[in-house]
Parts: structure tokens; sequence; C-alpha cells
């Protein structure tokens, strides 16, 4: 048996290998995802450093309330003149809001009044939203502000109005805040998974086919066992290499790349990290090389089967999707389902975390046996000669 499965796995790896163009395809992709997390860091540093610089806010009757543009002038805003048409300006995105002090400010002010302002915005400008907030901001604590000193006047503790006095104990770590940027790195990990074999699942099963050099391959004496485990570990193989590629992308930009600079944490990928990923995702490696080949088996052509294990690529995203909408607590039953499980253990490797060993083993032997049984699948298709007929 030996025999037969190493000639498969060499043939398989060979004729991979002479296929350059999709090759250095399968060995770019799993780069993509430490760059796509490289440039969230790099944007949420802008976004970091915009927010230190001066607040630009158009004000129209500023004369007033020359003790709120007194106030906002001392609080990091940069006061400027409105344009002509506040409305038609922030509509067409030329300012992100305008602050307009109405003449009957000063009165109603005076009178101890609530003195009305507008803040003239577009809520549907993603762009706007961080100029938006921080316009409300800088107006709520004036507005609180002077309502403390409108109490002290009048002889009334101000700290009357606080009722409840909230001492935020944060105990979150550097790695875990840092961790929530990286909050999609365990789905491009997994993708890593389904993309590194995926042209050589189909090429091996449906491209075998398609070129009509099954038929001479199944005649060989080699087990149809013996062909299936062969070609599976030839695929897993290059999944592997998928997977060790975007680890190191990970440990190269959490290792070298001075992120403090740009998201103020500093974080690490130690070896033992890198280590326990590859061992939480091995299971799993099975499990998407089974399913790989069991689909393209019963596929007509190559794009055929290349259509419907392209699809593939949501199932680890369906999981994250759900748990953004529905978060989930760490528990037995979600470490069962295969790409759920795996997702939550990386994320917390990521955060510096302990991972449950009861839950890993599960989860990890559930996975095993899934997969072994999707190889199974596959075993007895290419045990029936309809294989060749479809």
């Amino acid at each position: 048996m030996k025999r037969g499965f190493t000639v498969v796995f060499d043939k398989e790896v060979v004729d991979n290998l002479r296929d350059r163009r999709t090759l250095a395809a399968a060995l770019l992709y799993p780069f993509l995802g430490p760059a796509m997390i490289l440039l969230v860091v790099f944007a949420v540093g802008q976004l970091s450093r915009e927010a230190d610089e001066p607040l630009k806010l158009p004000v129209e009757g500023g004369h007033n309330a020359p003790d709120l543009i007194e106030f906002l002038e001392q609080n990091n805003v940069e006061v400027k003149p409105a344009p002509a048409d506040p409305e038609e300006a922030v509509r067409t995105g030329k300012e992100d809001v305008v602050l307009i002090v109405p003449e009957t400010y000063g009165d109603a002010f005076t009178q101890g009044q609530p003195a009305a302002v507008h803040l003239v915005v577009d809520s549907s400008r993603n762009e706007a939203l961080s100029a938006i907030e921080r316009a409300r901001t800088v107006l709520a604590a004036y507005s609180g502000q002077i309502g403390r000193l409108r109490l002290a006047v009048r002889g009334v503790d101000p700290r009357v109005v606080d009722t409840v006095a909230v001492e935020l104990v944060d105990v979150s770590t550097p790695q875990s805040r840092g961790a929530r940027i990286l909050a999609m790195a365990p789905y491009l990990i997994l993708v890593s998974l389904f993309v590194g074999g995926m042209y050589l699942a189909i090429d091996s099963t449906a491209g075998e086919r398609e070129r009509l050099s099954l038929e001479p391959l199944l005649i060989n004496p080699v087990s149809r066992t013996e062909l299936v485990l062969g070609k599976a570990a030839a695929v897993f193989l290059f999944t592997l290499v998928a997977l060790l590629e975007t680890l190191a992308g990970f440990a190269i930009i959490l290792n070298f790349v001075p992120l403090e600079q740009y998201i103020g944490v500093r974080m690490s990928l130690p070896i033992e990290a890198l280590f326990l990923i590859l061992l939480v995702s091995l299971p799993l490696m099975l499990l998407v090389v089974g399913l790989q080949m069991l689909v393209a088996s019963y596929t007509k052509s190559f794009k055929e089967a290349q259509n419907y294990i392209s699809l593939m690529l949501l199932v680890p995203a369906l999981p994250a999707l759900i748990m953004a909408v529905v978060p989930f607590q760490q528990s037995l039953w979600l470490s069962l389902v295969p790409t759920v499980g795996q997702q939550v253990f990386i994320n917390q490797i990521l955060r510096a975390e302990t991972v449950s060993l009861l839950h890993l083993s599960v989860s990890s032997a559930i996975t095993l046996v899934a997969g072994a049984l999707l190889l199974r699948l596959v075993i007895r298709q290419y045990e029936r000669e309809a294989i060749l007929l479809r």
C-alpha cells in the first residue's frame, strides 16, 4: 500500500509544481490576509492621527455666543466662517458639519433657558461621522459646564445631578486591545486553508476526468484507497504550505512591524502561539481536503468544480457574520461546529487567553472524524465505475 500511495502522492505534487502560474497564485493568496490586516492597521493609525488634529468647525452667527466660541477654541476646535448655504455645503460634502448660532441664543442664555444651536449634519456620510461626533461631544461638554455653573450660582452643589459615579475598571490587556484590530485574522487564516490546495483538489479529480487521464490512472495496479489517499495527501501538503505562509505573514507583522506607532499597542505573536494555531488548524485541514475532493468528484468539469468549491470560501465567513450579529459565549456545543470552534480558538490565542483543553480536544476529534468520513465518501466514489461517466 505504501508504494502505491507514494507514487500517486509524488505524481500529484510534481504535476502541481509544473503548473507554475497556478502554483504562484496559490502561494501568493495566503499573504493577502496579513497584507489586509496591515492595511487596516495603517488606516486605524491615520484615523487616530486625524482625531488628534483640531476639529475644523464652520460657525454661522458666532458673534451671538462669544463664550461658546472661546470654549470651542480652548478645546481643540478651529472655528472658521460658515459657507453661504450651510445645508447645501454639508449635503454636497464640502463640509462635514456646520454650527449655526441663531440670534435668539443670547436672550435664551441670559434668561437661563435652553439656548438652541443648530448642528447641520449628513448622518448618511460615513466620512463625516467622526467630525459630527466630535462636534456633539464638545457642545455637550460646554452645556454640562454651564449647567454646573448655574447650579453653583444658585447655591446648589453641582454634584447633585451626578446620581451615579461610574468609574471604569478596564481589565483588558494590550494584547487583547490590539486583537480587536485582528478580528478578521481567524477568518483570513481559515480562508488560506480553503484556498491553499483548492486548485490541486479540483485538478486531481474533476480536471483529471476532463482530460481523460483518469481512466488510464485507474487501470494501474493501485487500489482506489491508495489512489484517493495519495491525492488527498498532496492536497493536504499544499494546504499546509498555504497555512504556514499565512502564519509567517502574521508573525512578521506582529513581531517586526512597529504597530505601536499606528494603534498605540505593542503586539506580539510568539512561536508557541503560532504552533498552537497550527495544531488547531490541522484537523480542519483534513476536513477541507475531504470536502473539496468530494465536491469535485461529483462535478463534470474543472469549471463546474471551481464554481462550487469557490462558494466554500463563504463557509468560514458565515460563523463570523452570525457571531457579529448574535455574539455567543464560548461553550462546548459551539466548539463542536467545524470552522466555528477553530475561529474561536484562534481568536483566543491571538488575545493571549487560555484555551480550554477540553473544548479543543472535543472540537479536534469531531473535525477529524468528519474529515475522515468525507475522505471515505471520496474513496467510495472512486470505487464506482460511474465516476468515469460523469
